[in-house]
């Protein structure tokens, strides 16, 4: 069982702080609703506290703030925490590079990333197309394709 502790705690705050009053795009569900689904799948399949917090943080420098954002998650919640925010992340640069650019060069990192990484990344993408079934089923297949980006 994995003891979640004060961090955690700290975690959840910094993240509601990072991403309050964002939603998810196309609905009224509060950013933070994703974040706690995707560490509740992280925790789900054995993940640590580290991890639970990396799960939490995971697209705080990525869409809001860069290397900057990561260095303060450095700073709050440690090295290894940073550094599976910063492998979960497809870019820090603002602007981004063109989508597609993006995501091919994070699939193939993913190829070698860490298992923490992998459970993150894995679990970000189940809530993301668990998010967009339910979308398709209430709102039919035309406003499927605000969801897909580049295409």
């Amino acid at each position: 069982m994995t003891e979640l502790g004060c961090r955690f705690e700290q975690a959840v705050l910094y993240a509601t702080h990072v991403h309050g009053g964002h939603v998810r795009k196309g609905t009224t569900i509060p950013y933070l609703a994703h974040l706690l689904a995707v560490t509740t799948l992280v925790l789900e399949d054995d993940g640590k506290e580290d991890d639970a917090i990396a799960a939490l943080l995971h697209d705080a420098a990525e869409d809001q703030g860069g290397t900057e954002r990561l260095n303060d998650i450095r700073l709050r919640f440690g090295q290894r925490v940073a550094e599976i925010v910063a492998a979960c992340s497809d870019t820090l640069e603002t602007p981004k590079p063109p989508w597609r650019e993006r995501k091919e060069a994070y699939l193939q990192h993913l190829e070698s990333a860490p298992d923490e990484v992998l459970r993150i990344s894995l679990a970000d993408k189940l809530h993301n197309i668990r998010a967009i079934t339910l979308d398709y089923e209430r709102l039919g297949g035309p406003a499927l394709g605000a969801f897909q980006p580049g295409f």
